[in-house]
């Protein structure tokens, strides 16, 4: 069956296991989503759930989920999905905008090694060097230069469902989730 929520990120604590000790564990607070659309292939060309979760301001905040034409029968609009639905040791895939950085150079944005601090070199050390050749006497698209860093769409896979609290909508992921604190993030079934 097709599992995915969307959730807040809280931020990060450490949790300790009898067996393993100490868990750095990202908390995702998960209230209840509703089903707000159910797009079927006879009408939209695919199938999909489209989920609501609000917040207490009462905007809505809807993301898509693709299914398979089998899992469809399982949702009905007006449906509330909670953090019930994983269990401890599911892996789970984590899509959200990542932190957004700024202008920055190309030593921190691509990891460039810069230049040496010696021999000839005053003033540049974190300078991209060449960016063009004699011909075609342009810079070629996609060269590596410095620019706007962060705030992309990414998508963490395979992180491990290791605390749930239903009481409290809590989700414990073992390792880190894309995004600054009280940002959305979407969870589902890697």
């Amino acid at each position: 069956m097709a599992k995915f929520i969307i959730g807040k990120k809280v931020g990060m604590t450490t949790i300790y296991d009898d067996t393993k000790g100490a868990l750095n564990i990202t908390l995702v607070e998960c209230l209840p989503n509703k089903v707000e659309l159910i797009r079927n292939e006879e009408k939209d060309g695919y199938n999909a759930v489209c989920l609501g979760l609000a917040n207490k301001k009462g905007k809505v905040t809807c993301k898509e989920f693709r299914i398979n034409s089998e899992e469809a029968a399982n949702f009905e609009l007006g449906k509330e999905i909670g953090v019930d639905i994983f269990e401890i040791d599911e892996k789970v895939a984590v899509s959200g905008v990542t932190k957004g950085r700024g202008y920055q150079g190309v030593v921190k944005r691509h990891g460039f090694k810069g230049s040496p601090a010696s021999h000839g070199h005053r003033h540049d050390h974190r300078a991209p060097g060449s960016i063009g050749c004699a011909f075609p006497e342009h810079v070629l698209k996609g060269k590596k230069m410095a620019g706007r860093m962060g705030g992309n769409n990414f998508t963490v896979k395979n992180l491990k469902v290791v605390y749930i609290d239903k009481e409290k909508s809590l989700i414990g992921l073992k390792g880190a989730v894309p995004g600054v604190v009280n940002r959305m993030v979407q969870l589902s079934l890697s």
